[in-house]
């Protein structure tokens, strides 16, 4: 991906391909707000280009608060550009490929992108700031694991979410038991994860995984709810997040030792469970 530019907008350009750009964002300035709307290419989900777009602008952001002395975001919002679906998880078309190709050192690589993305939102860039995650729709494995990677959780109702891995004899392995333990327990977060059910984001509000439930299409206006309140109560706020921060800390460490098990356990899957793989592949195909 070369020549990405930021407009002032934060709108990215591009001279290459059509897709080579998957997230569409822009800035509000009056609320400090930038808005991150992912369409990954030809599926929904965790693309590795959608991984270079978010580090390329997560990279943009920090220089701009740099030079800002800290001052020109106080959010960021990650949601959809796809009605209906915020995300559908990794790339199982390149976790099959690289199984069957016996790559395991691409799929680690892979993967490592994965948690350098949500630990950066997880984290909040080390930034003084607030990253929301916006969910109007599906967000099924990694797409779970991404909106769990904010650090307010914004959902819809009648949105889904869920851990389908479980489906073809594997584990979401990018934060999911690391976010869901520190929320609901460890002891909830593994029947979850092992049920492979999709639940509601009703369901998930009243578990305490959801922190705020919107109607359905006031997802926005939910968002803006949020930050006029925070306004009102920053100081509370900011110091809340800290205190979550000193708290329930999620290291990369933890995020890279449990990858390098998903690794291994992706490589002991067998013909069936990868048959089971292809099924939701095409599943994911129809879908779009």
């Amino acid at each position: 991906m070369n020549n990405i530019a930021l407009l002032n907008d934060n709108s990215f350009i591009t001279p290459d391909v059509q897709h080579s750009l998957q997230l569409n964002t822009h800035f509000d300035s009056k609320y400090k707000v930038s808005w991150c709307h992912m369409n990954g290419f030809p599926r929904p989900c965790f693309t590795s280009t959608l991984l270079d777009n978010f580090k390329d602008y997560t990279k943009t952001i920090k220089q701009e608060m740099k030079a800002s002395n800290g001052q020109k975001y106080d959010f960021i919002v990650v949601a959809s550009d796809i009605k209906g679906i915020f995300n559908l998880g990794g790339d199982l078309n390149l976790f099959k490929n690289s199984i069957e190709n016996s790559d395991k050192a691409g799929l680690l690589a892979y993967a490592t992108s994965c948690i350098d993305v949500l630990y950066e939102n997880m984290s909040h860039l080390q930034q003084d700031l607030t990253t929301i995650s916006l969910v109007q729709g599906d967000a099924l494995g990694g797409g779970f694991e991404a909106a769990l990677a904010s650090n307010l959780l914004i959902a819809e109702k009648g949105s889904k979410m869920g851990f389908p891995e479980v489906l073809f004899n594997l584990f979401p392995g990018m934060g999911a038991y690391s976010f869901l333990s520190r929320k609901i327990g460890g002891i909830k977060a593994e029947k979850m994860i092992l049920s492979g059910k999709l639940f509601s984001a009703e369901e998930l509000f009243e578990m305490g995984v959801v922190d705020i439930l919107a109607e359905k299409g006031d997802g926005e206006l939910a968002v803006y709810d949020y930050i006029k309140s925070f306004n009102r109560q920053s100081n509370s706020y900011r110091a809340m997040r800290k205190v979550k921060d000193v708290c329930n800390p999620v290291t990369y460490k933890e995020l890279l030792d449990i990858v390098h098990i998903w690794v291994d356990a992706a490589f002991n899957l067998t013909p069936r469970d990868l048959k089971m793989m292809h099924r939701l592949i095409n599943r994911q195909n129809s879908i779009v």
